[in-house]
C-alpha cells in the first residue's frame, strides 16, 4: 500500500526512478481497486461511474510511475506512447516494465524514496 500512497505524494514527479517492486506493487493495488469497483458496480446494476472516475483520477499518477519505471531501465518516459499501438505496443511495454533496472540509469535518474 505504501507504493500506492507514494504515487499520490509524488504524482506530478516524472523524474527519478521506480524499481520493479515499486511499480508492480502500485499496479497490483491499482488493478485490485478497479476490479473491486467494477464487481461492486456490476452487482449493484449501475454503470461503471466509480471505476471510471477512479481511472481518471489515477491517470497522471500512473503515467508518472510508468515514466519513473522506464527511467530505471535507462529509457525515456515517452516510451509509454508504445501503449497506443494496439496489442503489440502493450506487450512491449509490459516486457520493458519487467526488465531489471540498470546501474547506468542511477546517474541520470536518481532513485526516489517517496
Amino acid at each position: 500500500m505504501e507504493h500506492f500512497i507514494a504515487a499520490f505524494s509524488n504524482f506530478t514527479n516524472f523524474r527519478g526512478r521506480a524499481t520493479r517492486n515499486q511499480f508492480w506493487m502500485f499496479s497490483l493495488i491499482y488493478f485490485g481497486i478497479v476490479i473491486g469497483l467494477s464487481i461492486t458496480e456490476g452487482l449493484m446494476g449501475i454503470p461503471g461511474i466509480a471505476s471510471g472516475l477512479f481511472g481518471l483520477v489515477m491517470l497522471i499518477p500512473s503515467i508518472a510511475y510508468g515514466a519513473r519505471r522506464l527511467h530505471d531501465i535507462g529509457r525515456s518516459g515517452w516510451w509509454q506512447l508504445l501503449g497506443l499501438i494496439p496489442v503489440i505496443g502493450l506487450i512491449i511495454l509490459i516486457v520493458m516494465f519487467c526488465l531489471p533496472g540498470k546501474d547506468e540509469a542511477a546517474a541520470q535518474f536518481p532513485l526516489q524514496t517517496a
